[in-house]
This record gives structure tokens, C-alpha cells and sequence, in this order.
């Protein structure tokens, strides 16, 4: 099976707000083996919506459309469908008591004539009930295409797709399996991984694809395989991952999608019990935002001295002025002194600092814009290492945090060896 997503909305073509639907419809369709074909982003205006249904019908065996199913005048899918199925609106009742619930029951007002209007809907389609808003999600087909509707809020949107959509896919259509295993690797880009594994990719089987999907400081490789037999697909992965993890296992962190060089490094604390601070200049506080953001990082990471200002490193962390005026701010002298002085201000095991210009001025030092400074304080030495993670700014705070990660990741991995 092959689908189409279409979202309406003319905030999200002015920016004024960002598709995450989209991308949480691709996954759920993924999952079950229905492959995304195209992906389209148009406005609220029923001749654009009319024309691209008629663009996409019998191209593709499933059209999502999310957006528009609002009570106010500048949403028009419901009408829009009705136009392209030749049909009408009509009360469905179910969906009028539902909306009454909501409005007078939940919100504790009287309901309005615009509320009561939430329950028309086209005589032809099948109701998705909406248990969390008052728009209904809808199904109708026309020739070898469904079309469904939902509405564009996403915590409705995904207990429809979760609830209504999947299951009714599930039950109603055969489709292949599509299997990924998603390897996350750290430490060198994607043209040198390229060179080490092209023979293994060179020999992957015809069903299988690799895809490099690269970001600051790591790279996933993703393995595809479709195909009717699951059991057969699983094996076969298997035995790719595991041939790769030969040939590339010093740079393997993880094995999924979920697994950020965040989640891997908790997991490693957490089962050796080790602790965690860090002393942060020129990342701004980045790195301890990446490790907070995992559930449970409470139980290793301790905190953060965000020393952004030279006095703040002197006065806080107490770092000498004559080591600063000696060697400059943004010096590994200066690194290494951060990282033991947050160490043994919040008694940690491990701590991180940073030190650099990540420009777009030198600002208070003559290093080069991009130059960082990264130490690593463990329980029997200081690691600093210098880096020149060139330009924007954001990459560089970016690039930094990462590599910082990375430098306490390859530490500690080393206990598990």
C-alpha cells in the first residue's frame, strides 16, 4: 500500500507553526507496512484541496488530510468532501451528544448553534469518533482511494490514528512487512563510516537498504527491509547487524532510535552508579539540557555551573584570575581547572567543561571563532581535549555539547569492556 499525507492549514505555510502531524502519521503507517509516497503541506482553499485529491486519487491506495475540521468559517475540508464525494452534510447524532458532553458537561457552558455544526457531517463517510475534541475524524472512498479526515490538533489527531485509523488499516487490508534497526554510531562523519563498511554494503541483500542519516556529532545507519515474510526479515537484519558491528563496534552506541548519546550515557551511569556534573561556558548550559532531558537523569547527574562570564568562573567556580590572564579564558588551562572545581563542588564522579568562542566575535579572547575547549575530570585524571568546530554559532554550542557526550561516553564505556 502506498499513502499520501496532506495538511491544511495556512498557519503551517506562513511557518507560524511547525508539521509535527505529519511525522507521527508516517511512523504509525510504517509500523504496519504502508509506505509513505508523498507528503504535502497546501492551503485552506477548496479549489487547492479539490485539485490535489484529484491529483492524488488512484495514485496512491490511502490519503490522511489533517486540518480544516474547525467550527469557524475558514475551515472547509468537511465541505470540501462533500464537493469531491457528491455528497451532503447531515446531524450524525452520536457525534451531536458527544459535542453536547463535551460543551456543557466538560466546559460547563451552554452549547452553541457553531458547536452543534461540529456534528455535520458527509452522508456517505464513516464517523471516527473523536473522544477528546468535538471534530470527528472521517473515512470515505472514491475509486481505489481512501480518504480520511482528522483534525489537525495533534493529541486528537494521534488517538484517532492510534485508535481508529491503525486498526480499521490493520483489519481491512493486507500489507508487507517493513522492518528498520536504526545503528547509532559517534566520533567519525559520514564519509569516513562510508569507506570503512562499503564492502558490507556492497554486499547487502536486494530487500535490504542503508540509509545514512547524519547530525552534529553522530550518525545513524538505518537498515530497511521489506518484503511477506517477517520472520525471514528479522533474521536477515540480525545478521547485518551483527556482521557490522564487526567491522565498526568502536564507534556503536546504540541499536535504536531512541537511543541519543543522552540515553545511552544514563544508562551506562546509572549501572555502574557513577555520578555527573558539568561546567559550562561557551555551551551555554546545553549539555546539562541534553542530560536532564532523559527520565530518571536525577539519579547521576547532579548539576551545572553555567559560567558564562569570567568573573562567574572566578567568583563561582574559583578559578584563578592569574591562570585566566596567563593563558586566557578560552585555554585548556582554563578547562581543566572548571572541570575539577565543579567536581568537587557538587562531589561527582564525572564533570565536563567547556571553554571557547563560539563567535560571531573573539569576544574577550584572541582564539579563533569556533575554538572549544573541552575537559573531562574523571576519578583519576583531566582529559582536555582543543577543537575548531568552525561556523555558526549554533553549530558550534551544538557540535561541542555533543562532543563533550562523546568524550564521557568513550570513558566510561571502557568499564563495560
Amino acid at each position: 500500500m502506498k499513502a499520501a499525507i496532506v495538511t491544511i492549514g495556512d498557519e503551517i505555510l506562513i511557518g507560524q507553526i511547525v508539521d509535527t502531524n505529519s511525522g507521527f502519521i508516517a511512523k504509525a503507517l510504517d509500523k504496519i507496512g504502508i509506505e509513505v509516497y508523498e507528503m504535502l503541506s497546501i492551503s485552506d482553499s477548496q479549489e487547492h484541496i479539490l485539485n490535489t485529491f484529484s491529483k492524488l486519487q488512484n495514485t496512491v491506495d490511502l490519503v490522511i488530510v489533517t486540518g480544516g475540521l474547525g467550527p469557524t468559517k475558514d475551515d472547509v475540508t468537511k465541505k470540501t468532501f462533500c464537493d469531491y464525494f457528491e455528497d451532503y452534510l447531515m446531524i450524525d447524532e452520536a457525534v451531536l451528544a458527544h459535542v453536547t458532553e463535551l460543551i456543557e458537561g466538560y466546559f460547563k457552558r451552554k452549547i452553541t448553534q457553531i458547536n452543534k455544526d461540529q456534528a455535520l457531517v458527509p452522508s456517505k463517510a464513516t464517523v471516527l469518533h473523536n473522544r477528546y475534541g468535538t471534530a470527528p475524524g472521517l473515512w470515505m472512498k472514491k475509486g481505489n482511494t481512501v480518504f480520511v479526515s482528522l483534525p489537525g490538533v495533534p493529541f486528537e489527531m494521534e488517538y484517532l490514528v492510534k485508535n481508529e485509523i491503525i486498526p480499521k488499516l490493520v483489519k481491512e487490508y493486507e500489507r508487507p512487512y517493513i522492518l528498520h534497526k536504526t545503528i547509532l554510531t559517534y566520533g567519525q562523519g559520514e564519509s569516513l563510516v562510508a569507506e570503512r563498511i562499503e564492502k558490507w554494503e556492497d554486499n547487502l541483500p536486494s530487500f535490504v537498504k542503508l540509509a545514512y542519516l547524519p547530525s552534529y556529532g553522530k550518525l545513524r545507519l538505518r537498515l530497511t527491509a521489506r518484503g511477506t515474510d517477517k520472520k525471514m526479515l528479522e533474521e536477515t537484519i540480525s545478521e547485518c547487524v551483527n556482521s557490522l558491528d564487526a567491522i565498526i563496534h568502536d564507534i556503536i552506541v546504540g541499536f535504536e532510535d531512541d537511543e541519543t548519546i543522552e540515553v545511552v550515557l544514563g544508562r551506562l551511569l546509572s549501572k555502574q552508579n557513577l555520578t555527573l556534573s558539568t561546567a559550562e561556558s561557551c555551551t551555554g548550559g546545553k549539555i546539562a539540557e541534553m542530560i536532564a532531558s532523559v527520565p530518571g537523569a536525577s539519579n547521576y547527574f547532579k548539576g551545572s555551573v553555567v559560567a558564562y562570564a569570567t568573573e562567574v568562573k572566578v567568583n563561582v567556580l574559583g578559578v584563578p584570575e592569574s591562570l585566566i590572564q596567563e593563558y586566557s579564558v578560552v585555554s585548556a588551562e582554563v578547562a581543566r581547572a572548571m572541570a575539577l572545581s565543579v567536581k568537587t563542588l557538587l562531589k561527582t564522579d564525572y564533570a565536563i567543561a567547556t571553554t571557547g568562542n563560539a563567535g560571531p566575535t573573539k569576544g574577550e579572547t584572541s582564539a579563533d571563532v569556533g575554538t572549544v575547549f573541552i575537559a573531562l575530570a574523571t576519578p583519576n585524571e583531566v582529559v582536555v581535549e582543543m577543537f575548531n568546530f568552525g561556523q555558526p554559532r549554533e553549530k558550534v554550542i551544538d557540535r561541542a555539547a555533543v562532543k563533550g557526550l562523546e568524550m564521557l561516553l568513550k570513558e566510561i564505556s571502557k568499564k563495560e569492556l
